[in-house]
C-alpha cells in the first residue's frame, strides 16, 4: 500500500527557522511547529498523528525534531507504526516500519536517550551561565513585554473565558508566556 509522505518540523523557538530541515524534498504535506522538544504536547504534533493513515510516512529531519525525551519518542513512533504509518529519519538514513527486531528497539532506545540528553545538557548549560551572570550582576530576567494595565487585560480576557491562544497571540506572546503572567 502507497499512502503520502507528510513531513514534520520542529524548532524549538520563535525565532528560528523552520525551512532547511526538509527543504527540496517532494512532500503531500507538512506539519510545523515551534515549540520545545521536551514534551509531545505540540498542536501540529496532534495533527500530524490524527492525519496520518496507514501506509504514509512521517519524514523528519533527524529524531531529536520529533523528540527529545526518550519515553515519549518512543510512545510516537510505536503509535505511528502500530496503525501502519512509517517513520523516516532523514539525518540518521533510518526507517522505522514497524520491525519490532532488538536491533530496533535498541537503536530507537539510544538514539531517543541521546536526544534526551544532549536537551539536558543544553538546559544546564543554560542555567550554569545565568547563574554567573546573576553573580557579576548582569542578569536580571527577561524584560516584561506588557504593562500593569495590559497584564490586568489579559487576565480579565481569559476569566471571561476567550481562547488563551488568541489572548496570547493578541499581546504577542506565547501560550507560556501567557501562563505566566496568569501566575502573577
Amino acid at each position: 500500500m502507497s499512502g503520502q509522505k507528510v513531513g514534520y518540523i520542529r524548532v524549538s523557538s520563535l525565532s528560528q527557522n523552520l525551512d532547511r530541515q526538509l527543504d527540496g524534498m517532494a512532500l503531500d504535506k507538512v506539519f510545523k511547529d515551534k515549540a520545545s522538544g521536551k514534551s509531545i504536547d505540540r498542536p501540529q504534533l496532534k495533527e500530524l498523528i490524527e492525519y496520518v493513515r496507514e501506509g504514509d510516512t512521517v519524514v523528519v529531519h533527524s529524531l531529536d525534531r520529533l523528540g527529545r525525551n526518550a519515553v515519549e519518542l518512543d510512545q510516537l513512533i510505536k503509535g505511528f507504526t502500530s496503525k501502519g504509518v512509517k517513520v523516516q529519519f532523514i539525518k540518521e538514513g533510518y526507517l522505522l516500519t514497524g520491525d519490532d527486531s532488538p536491533m530496533n528497539k535498541l537503536l530507537i532506545s539510544m538514539m531517543g536517550a541521546w536526544a534526551e540528553f544532549e536537551r539536558n545538557t543544553i538546559r544546564e548549560r543554560q542555567l550554569e551561565g545565568i547563574a554567573i551572570a546573576k553573580r557579576k550582576g548582569l542578569y536580571k530576567g527577561g524584560k516584561r513585554k506588557l504593562t500593569e494595565e495590559q497584564a490586568k487585560e489579559l487576565k480579565e480576557r481569559v476569566e471571561s473565558g476567550e481562547s488563551k491562544t488568541q489572548v496570547a497571540k493578541d499581546f504577542g506572546l506565547t501560550r507560556q508566556g501567557l501562563y505566566l503572567y496568569l501566575k502573577r
